[in-house]
């Protein structure tokens, strides 16, 4: 029978072991940082909650475009601190009267470029939600901004800090698999079946529909219960404000084969996918449904392995029981199953060694490590090294779920030439690389 080995990284533990020390030292010397949310929707609580209980911020700023969201968040931030954030609209005017040192911005997908940028334009340091961007040039941008004003950007991807990814990381790297020819990331979740459209209704009091579209196109608004309408939380599956389960949970699994094997890109995507159980997507001015694919399949090339993608709405996931998220590692050792909150487990090649596994470590509410994340951020911040999920990774993490879906809408493979960041020879897919912002915005270049 196998048994359950425990394995715990020396590498690891000392790394956050040294995002301990540094916070703590910080906490004595009594600094805080004047701090910010955008964004003050379910996320940006979590993230801000963090921020506090960090004891070196001062929550000087809410803003959101949802009153409802603003009272939400100060009612939760009033049992835990003492600060007396004041309230905003446009992050513009926050940045400007509040002149802020770290801002959160925590917004639907859409919202991510424009306040990063502003930010650190501003002086800023930014804690930044994945995806990083909507369109690839939006990133490039935001990277961009970040190195020419010299701030710290930290993206969301808190699955770098968290114990059992570290070792996990350790593990692969240190030969234990054997040379991995092949990964395989997936999302699988329970689902229905075709999709009824939800009827347009009145915008709420206190929600600027216009300024949350922003530069988006502007869509019938449609918010109701169990978060199917577009705001405050089924926008992942509108495709003019997010990129679907690919744009949302893709990220988090890339980002963690890129991390894990130092690779940057991929060369070569092909994607296939739709919505053959939703139904075709609707939208008339008195009714929609949402538009990402119900189901995606996405191969990726890279110099030394292959990457697959499977995500899919519906049939559960009889296969990977207990946890419909994850990536496999396939080496010639064995195979490596990294997951979330199910930890990692290692199935050896030989059936008569051990299975190994680890638990994870995360904390409440919703299974995460942004306690970890967030003192990285200060720890950089503090010395002024580059953060553990920095601008520029978070990119190249949220390019491969960008690329998923231009090969998806073109229905063809697409060529990504990484080190200068264009498609070569497609100028149709070079097009999709960023889109035309509605009137009274400006594409940041």
């Amino acid at each position: 029978m196998n048994r359950r080995s425990f394995l715990h990284s020396a590498a690891a533990a000392s790394s956050l072991a040294a995002f301990s020390i540094k916070s703590s030292g910080a906490e004595k010397s009594g600094r805080k940082y004047r701090t910010a949310l955008v964004g003050c929707g379910w996320w940006g609580g979590n993230i801000l909650g963090e921020a506090i209980a960090s004891r070196q911020c001062e929550v000087v700023g809410l803003c959101d475009v949802d009153d409802r969201q603003v009272a939400s968040t100060v009612e939760k931030i009033s049992k835990i601190t003492a600060d007396q954030p004041r309230k905003y609209r446009d992050y513009r005017e926050l940045l400007a009267k509040e002149k802020p040192e770290i801002v959160i911005v925590a917004t639907p997908d859409h919202w991510h470029a424009l306040p990063t940028i502003a930010a650190v334009k501003a002086g800023a340091h930014v804690y930044v939600e994945k995806p990083i961007a909507h369109t690839i040039d939006e990133g490039r941008a935001m990277v961009r901004a970040a190195r020419h004003a010299n701030r710290v950007v930290q993206v969301g991807t808190h699955r770098r800090v968290s114990p059992h990814s570290q070792t996990a990381r350790e593990f692969i790297r240190s030969g234990k698999v054997g040379e991995i020819g092949m990964m395989r990331c997936f999302v699988n979740s329970l689902g229905s079946g075709p999709e009824q459209p939800l009827p347009t209704v009145p915008t709420p009091p206190g929600l600027d529909w216009d300024l949350w579209c922003g530069p988006a196109p502007l869509r019938p608004f449609n918010g109701t219960a169990n978060n199917r309408g577009i705001h405050p939380r089924g926008f992942r599956n509108y495709l003019d404000y997010a990129n679907g389960t690919l744009g949302d949970w893709g990220i988090h699994w890339f980002d963690q084969v890129l991390w894990i094997t130092d690779e940057k890109w991929p060369k070569r995507i092909f994607s296939t996918g739709g919505r053959p159980v939703k139904g075709p997507p609707v939208l008339t001015a008195n009714e929609q449904t949402t538009d990402a694919p119900d189901h995606q399949l996405v191969n990726f090339e890279f110099e030394k392995f292959s990457v697959a993608w499977e995500s899919r709405a519906f049939g559960g996931n009889p296969v990977d029981k207990g946890e419909g998220v994850g990536c496999y590692f396939y080496g010639t050792k064995g195979v490596f199953r990294l997951g979330w909150r199910g930890g990692w487990t290692f199935y050896p090649a030989n059936e008569k060694d051990p299975l190994l596994h680890e638990d994870a470590q995360v904390h409440a509410p919703d299974s995460q490590n942004i306690q970890e994340l967030w003192a990285d951020f200060l720890a950089a911040i503090q010395t002024g090294r580059r953060p553990i999920s920095d601008i520029e990774e978070g990119h190249h993490a949220t390019n491969c779920s960008l690329l998923g879906m231009i090969s998806l809408k073109l229905g063809r493979s697409i060529h990504w030439d990484g080190a200068r960041e264009t498609i070569v020879g497609d100028p149709a897919a070079t097009q999709l690389m960023r889109r035309a912002y509605r009137k009274g915005w400006e594409y940041p270049t």
